[in-house]
């Protein structure tokens, strides 16, 4: 199998999405985590552009040192100057230089011929090349350009040096055949044409980003340009989750693998998302809310009796947590049991039927029902409250002239008592939170909040998504209410519940292990 380079430029093509940029300093903990991620080659951003996205790159260059990094740049000295510069004590690097090979911007945007373009290219890659030895050059919008073009600019940067050609679907036009046979057209027919690598940077206008990506690594690309969720310009980039896992779930087609880290897709597609405040759509594939979850009763039975029924991909082993099953309208009885006994909850046939019936009354009101209200509804049909607390009342207060502040009162379900918290915060959410969190008896981590609206007008229903973090272990409480304070609040209490319910059953597990082990003893 031949392996495939995986170039991420998220800190440079993906942070020009409309309202994904993010502030210099931030770019480190973003490059931090795609080099744990195993991300051969960096793009951190475009050095000339401003101040502190120089001092960004070269930040990233002098402590990611065992990635490499490209320096980004137009076919311009000025450019290449500041590239140079930015990456000049990363251990290993390269120079990316691009100018556009289409006649549709040589005409309207460059306004410049065929001919001045060539002998561009060729002045700045060969000034480029006193600086560095491994030069990326970038034929922009080559599906789009004259293939007879295409190779005549291709033979003039390998004459002056570089090393690596990207041909570029930069408006996301080109169709996967196409894209093939560029390439194969391409490295078949430019003088020196062998001699170097070949990357592949697809744009997703047509939503075949992956597809022309993997159609170019069949037609000899060994070097893939993605971005971690996709974002980019327009409709972005080549996803990298779903590059990565498209070859590796069907790498004995393809014959070819990455060096991904899959433990660490999810964890860098959060980081990426909360860090440029740029949601992830629910049906996106590999990392979406909805990717590895299914409502459909025959979907549910079959993965509870085997996975393989209704997954390609093991979820877990890309760093998500494997809550599959989503309880809606059509979701059967076998799945309502089995995820009460996952927080330790058993009830007998007739009860099930009770809290089956009931359930299918909330779903029809609300299209899915959440973990807590599940553990409510089966406490409520057996006279029992599974569930360790349980909000009884909230009162919040803010306002432009005075502190945020929330009261709250939380009931101890095993105790049977109720007690009151209050606490202050920046915002009404901080208050709420940190009210409740002291009466938590588990230490727990909030993580992330997602708020989303259900419905619209003035009556409208929103969802809160509450993650925190119990013993390394990831927790997500969900809740719906017309008050979004109350939603978070009690989604909050969910997860905190759910931590506590899933250590109190591993718990019971491990003291039936061990009793059987002294029994097994003692009969031997």
């Amino acid at each position: 199998m031949k392996k495939i380079q995986i170039f991420d430029t998220t800190l440079r093509d993906g942070e020009q999405s409309p309202g994904a940029s993010i502030a210099p300093e931030k770019k480190i903990v973003i490059a931090r985590q795609l080099a744990k991620l195993g991300i051969d080659v960096i793009e951190p951003g475009f050095a000339v552009s401003s101040p502190g996205e120089f001092a960004a790159v070269q930040q990233i260059a002098r402590e990611l040192q065992n990635v490499e990094i490209a320096g980004f740049a137009r076919a311009v000295k000025a450019d290449i100057d500041a590239a140079v510069k930015a990456t000049q004590d990363a251990a290993r690097r390269r120079l990316h230089l691009f100018i556009s090979s289409s006649d549709i911007h040589l005409n309207h945007q460059l306004r410049k011929s065929r001919d001045e373009v060539v002998r561009i290219a060729r002045e700045m890659v060969a000034y480029g090349k006193q600086f560095v030895d491994e030069i990326e050059f970038s034929a922009m919008d080559s599906t789009r350009s004259g293939r007879d073009f295409v190779i005549q600019l291709v033979e003039a940067v390998i004459a002056e040096g570089a090393t690596i050609i990207n041909l570029p679907d930069t408006l996301g036009y080109a169709l996967p055949h196409e894209m093939a046979d560029l390439f194969h057209t391409v490295r078949r027919e430019a003088r020196g044409g062998d001699t170097v690598r070949y990357s592949a940077h697809c744009h997703n206008d047509l939503g075949l980003a992956v597809a022309n990506s993997l159609a170019a690594i069949e037609a000899g690309a060994t070097q893939i340009e993605v971005t971690v969720n996709g974002i980019g310009e327009r409709a972005g980039n080549c996803s990298l989750e779903e590059l990565v896992m498209a070859v590796e779930t069907r790498k004995d087609a393809i014959r070819a693998a990455t060096g991904i880290n899959m433990g660490e897709i999810y964890e860098t597609s959060r980081v990426v998302s909360r860090t440029m405040n740029f949601p992830i759509a629910y049906n996106k594939p590999i990392v979406g809310r909805n990717a590895f979850q299914h409502e459909s009763g025959i979907h549910q039975d079959g993965l509870l009796k085997n996975r393989s029924t209704y997954e390609i991909m093991d979820p877990e082993a890309m760093g998500i947590s494997r809550s599959m099953i989503i309880l809606g309208k059509h979701s059967g009885s076998h799945a309502i049991k089995h995820r009460l006994e996952e927080y330790g909850v058993q009830v007998t046939d007739d009860q099930l039927k009770s809290i089956y019936d009931r359930f299918k009354e909330v779903a029809d009101g609300q299209k899915i029902v959440t973990d807590d209200q599940l553990i409510r509804i089966a406490g409520d049909m057996t006279k029992t409250r599974p569930d360790p607390f349980a909000l009884v009342d909230l009162q919040v207060h803010a306002g432009t002239q005075r502190a945020r502040s929330a009261t709250v009162t939380i009931r101890n379900n095993e105790l049977g008592a109720d007690q009151s918290y209050i606490a202050m915060g920046e915002g009404p959410l901080e208050a709420v939170i940190r009210a409740i969190g002291q009466a938590i008896p588990v230490a727990v981590e909030f993580e992330d909040l997602e708020l989303h609206s259900l419905s619209t007008g003035e009556g409208a229903n929103g969802e809160a998504v509450v993650s925190i973090i119990h013993k390394g272990k990831r927790y997500r409480g969900t809740s719906i209410h017309k008050d979004i304070i109350l939603a978070a609040a009690e989604a909050y209490i969910s997860a905190c519940n759910q931590a506590m319910m899933t250590a109190g059953r591993t718990r019971a597990e491990k003291a039936a292990r061990t009793a059987n082990e002294v029994d097994s003893k003692a009969l031997s």
